[in-house]
Order: structure tokens, then C-alpha cells, then sequence
């Protein structure tokens, strides 16, 4: 059987995969030869991560493919519900990137906090002629450690980004409209651990009480945090995304900027990928990163396993 990875795969994923008999074809096929693809070289398995597109018309032209895997945890750019209804698998791996993202997340707030975004831009054009001027800008860091950290969707993601908050010595607060509670385990490396129980609290609640807020939602019709949503936070806020594009209003988010009410923002992902607006993009409080949450070698390892497991899994069980 052939295994199409569109979006590309780490070597033990393949490795797993070709272990398992299967034919590995990571050759990038556009997205309108896709079906084609498929079709031509009798491919059974469409794996994909973001780039990749799943839609009706693939389902529908592709009627000897059995399982589509998306490398990652969101699933928006795959027609899940009406390929299952057509017989094909649709599998993800939703706890391989956790800690990944949730470290990038506190990369831009670490960013955010000391300014490194700006300061990465500028002591390269003035380091040597405006020195201590630049000091004397980026002279008003913030410490993480006894600020509160608000966190907007409290599954897998949001509950490790929880972790290294309370590692950090931050009070964590979160809401999520399907999670009451969890136990949070934080180990630390001499393999003892504590765990902190968290009640999750309303959305009005988080943006009351945060210092910072970090959002780990699914895509959705509508924004999660818009004008009402900002008028109801802290003075000088500090907001990141590395969800999903779509779920703050960067119109709303400019604006708050511009008026001091937020002091910085930190997005991995956009309203417009792959044309993030400008305004964004030059932005001297944005901090930004091109949608790399889950880009790290042992992220991409652990779902290139987990990908193959299933697959394997789940065809020996329909050949049985």
C-alpha cells in the first residue's frame, strides 16, 4: 500500500510507516493534482499537516483512499465529517505538539516582557551609534513570576502551556466551555512533582484577572477576542495566539496597541495566512513567528510515529 505525505514527514515516521510495508511517497503535489495524484499512483493514505487541503471534491474523486491523517491537532482544513460519512478514517495526533506549542508560546511572552522583537530589529541598524539610547528604551522589562497567566482553551495545548506557567511561578487562570477542572502535573527533573488543581472560570472572569492571555481554541466562526472583549481586560495586557488565524480581531488588536491598552502581542498564526496584513507585520509590539507551533524536531518525530501507528493500526484491522 502507498502512503501519499503531502505535507512532508519526519525519517521515523517514515521509517514506522515502511517498517509497517508500506511505500512512502513524499513528493509535494499541488493542490489542484492532489486527486490525481492519488488516483494515478493508487495511494491509500493522504497524510497532510496545514498546507494541504481535504475537501469534498478529493473525497469524492478519490474513492480508493481509506485514511487521511492530519499531522497536528486541528483538523480545519479536512472535510472530517463527510469523508467519514464516505468510509475513509480520519485520524490526528492531538498530543504530539503539546509542549512545543506551548513553549513557543512562552517565547513570545518571554519576547513581549523584554522587548526582544524590537530590540533584534534595532541594535543591528543602531547598536553601535545609539547604544545607549536603545538601553534606556527597552530599560522597563516585566518579570512572568507572580503575574497571572489567563488561558483561553484548556485541553492537551493550553494545560502544557499551564505547566510551565506554574514552573514559572505564575498564577494560572483559564476558561474553557467544555472543560470544568483539571490536575495539572508539574515534574521537575529529579522526578519529583507537584499537582495543582484548576476550576475553570468564565471568559469574562480570564480577561478581568490576566496580565497576560494566551488563546488555544479551534477555529470558529467569529472572534474570541474583539473590541468588547479588549475593553474588558488589564491596562496593558500582553495577548498570543498560537492557535488558529481568525480568532482575534487584528483590526481590534491594532487599535489596542496603537492606544496603550495592550502592551504587546505575540502571534504565530493570522487572519490572513499566507498574506498576514502589513500593519501586523510592522508592528514594533507585535512579536511574530510564521506558524511554527508544532516545527520542532522532537514534535515532528512524535507525530510522525503516532501518524504511522495508527495508520497501521487501523488497516490491519480492516484487512482482518
Amino acid at each position: 500500500m502507498k502512503v501519499l505525505a503531502n505535507d512532508g514527514i519526519s525519517k521515523s515516521g517514515v521509517k514506522a510507516l515502511e517498517k509497517g510495508g508500506f511505500e512512502v511517497i513524499t513528493t509535494k503535489v499541488a493542490q489542484e493534482q492532489v486527486a490525481n495524484f492519488i488516483n494515478t499512483n493508487n495511494v491509500s493514505v493522504l497524510l497532510v499537516r496545514s498546507a494541504t487541503k481535504v475537501r469534498q471534491d478529493i473525497i469524492d474523486a478519490c474513492p480508493g483512499l481509506k485514511i487521511i491523517g492530519r499531522g497536528g491537532v486541528g483538523m480545519d482544513n479536512i472535510d472530517v465529517d463527510y469523508a467519514r460519512a464516505n468510509g475513509k478514517h480520519v485520524i490526528n495526533t492531538p498530543a504530539s505538539s503539546s509542549e512545543s506549542v506551548a513553549e513557543l508560546v512562552f517565547a513570545h511572552l518571554f519576547t513581549g516582557v523584554r522587548f526582544l522583537h524590537d530590540s533584534n530589529r534595532n541594535m543591528p541598524l543602531e547598536g553601535d551609534t545609539h547604544f545607549e539610547g536603545l538601553k534606556k528604551a527597552y530599560a522597563n522589562g516585566i518579570e512572568l513570576r507572580g503575574k497571572t497567566l489567563g488561558i483561553i482553551g484548556f485541553g492537551r495545548i493550553g494545560q502544557a502551556v499551564a505547566k510551565m506557567a506554574l514552573g514559572l511561578g505564575m498564577k494560572v487562570v483559564a476558561a474553557d466551555k467544555f472543560v470544568n477542572e483539571a490536575v495539572i502535573r508539574v515534574d521537575f527533573y529529579n522526578g519529583q512533582f507537584i499537582n495543582v488543581d484548576i476550576i475553570t472560570e468564565s471568559l469574562e472572569d480570564v480577561f478581568k484577572h490576566s496580565d497576560f492571555i494566551t488563546l488555544h481554541v479551534p477555529a470558529q466562526e467569529g472572534y474570541v477576542i474583539d473590541t468588547e472583549e479588549i475593553a474588558q481586560m488589564k491596562d496593558n495586557v500582553g495577548i498570543v495566539n498560537c492557535s488558529r488565524g481568525g480568532v482575534i480581531n487584528e483590526v481590534a488588536l491594532i487599535e489596542a496597541l496603537e492606544n496603550d491598552k495592550i502592551l504587546f502581542a505575540g502571534l504565530d498564526v493570522f487572519e490572513n495566512e499566507p498574506t498576514p496584513e502589513i500593519q501586523i507585520l510592522m508592528h514594533p509590539r507585535i512579536s511574530l513567528t510564521p506558524h511554527i507551533g508544532a516545527a520542532t524536531l522532537e514534535a515532528q518525530d512524535r507525530i510522525g510515529t503516532e501518524l504511522a501507528e495508527q495508520v497501521i493500526s487501523l488497516l490491519k484491522t480492516d484487512n482482518q
